[in-house]
């Protein structure tokens, strides 16, 4: 498909009111190959601000940039307007440390983690290398900026990071370096056979998830919360938690200037439009933040049947 004038318009306004600038298959929250989800977790460990495009939603974009760049493969990473390359050389770039001066950013040195192993980790690490043969060692990836991780047998490639604990080599590329000090890594049995945990410092906040009846007892222990109801009026005139907050405009703007320390609670019907809400705010930088799982229905269920379901 030719690029027409309409979305070379629509790329070219895209990166100019854009420092950096990723098209990609999905979104950052949700890629959709594994290619996109390299270079999102490559950008997010470093915390860099930048516009994520799902090319997925649009054909005439997603064959139209590749003949805007010269360049046949997603995806595809802009900074000030200037195509910086792919998944491989993004990799490339940040294992030799000059991805952020590539995106004019100054360099951030790299070392090997600090990391924990217990012995029951290594144990079960040891057997599966046993299996697997000499040239192996673990390594160790730090993905969605420290969300999540996932271990693997492989062998070392150029830029990783060796560290020993216990005798056994963990290897972590030079993103997964970055985010990883202070991990530690855990054995639990279980009937299955059990499985690591992984437990990191560095990963950024999250929404945690908060049952009616621990609300309850956090409401009656006077805990400085902040309770904030995202339904709409109509909603609101059936059934009302007691103490929460309307999330309207003037709510919003009192909201934006709290500590970002500050506990936030948020509800909904269910609890699917207040995790919405409360993922946001983590993103504003609210550090404390959770949603009622099931909503004002779970409530009625399990704490205050007076409160009318619907």
């Amino acid at each position: 498909m030719p690029l027409d004038e309409q979305t070379r318009t629509r790329i070219t306004q895209i990166l100019a009111d854009n420092e950096v600038v990723l098209f990609m298959k999905g979104t950052r929250q949700m890629p959709r190959c594994g290619f996109s989800a390299t270079v999102v977790q490559i950008l997010d460990s470093y915390g860099i601000e930048y516009r994520d495009v799902d090319v997925l939603a649009d054909p005439a974009l997603r064959e139209g940039i590749k003949e805007f760049g010269n360049w046949p493969t997603l995806p595809q990473l802009y900074y000030r307007g200037s195509l910086i390359g792919g998944c491989d050389i993004v990799r490339e770039l940040d294992a030799t440390g000059e991805l952020l001066p590539s995106l004019g950013r100054p360099p951030v040195p790299v070392r090997a983690p600090t990391v924990h192993l217990s012995a029951e980790a290594a144990a079960a690490m040891r057997q599966a290398l046993g299996e697997a043969g000499p040239q192996q060692a673990v390594r160790v990836q730090v993905l969605q900026g420290g969300r999540r991780h996932e271990l693997s047998l492989d062998t070392p490639q150029p830029g990783d990071f060796t560290v020993e604990v216990h005798g056994l080599k963990l290897l972590f590329d030079r993103a997964s370096a970055r985010l990883a000090d202070g991990l530690r890594i855990e054995f639990v049995p279980g009937p299955d056979g059990g499985g690591f945990r992984i437990d990191n410092p560095n990963a950024p906040p999250q929404v945690r998830q908060l049952s009616a009846r621990e609300l309850k007892a956090r409401l009656d222990a006077g805990e400085p919360l902040r309770l904030y109801d995202v339904r709409t009026p109509q909603e609101r005139r059936i059934a009302v938690l007691p103490g929460a907050i309307p999330l309207d405009e003037q709510a919003m703007a009192e909201l934006e200037t709290l500590p970002k320390d500050t506990p936030l609670v948020f509800h909904c019907h269910h609890g699917v439009r207040s995790q919405a809400t409360a993922e946001h705010f983590v993103r504003k930088g609210f550090r404390n933040v959770w949603n009622l799982a099931g909503g004002i229905d779970a409530w009625s269920v399990e704490v205050d049947p007076s409160v009318q379901r619907y």
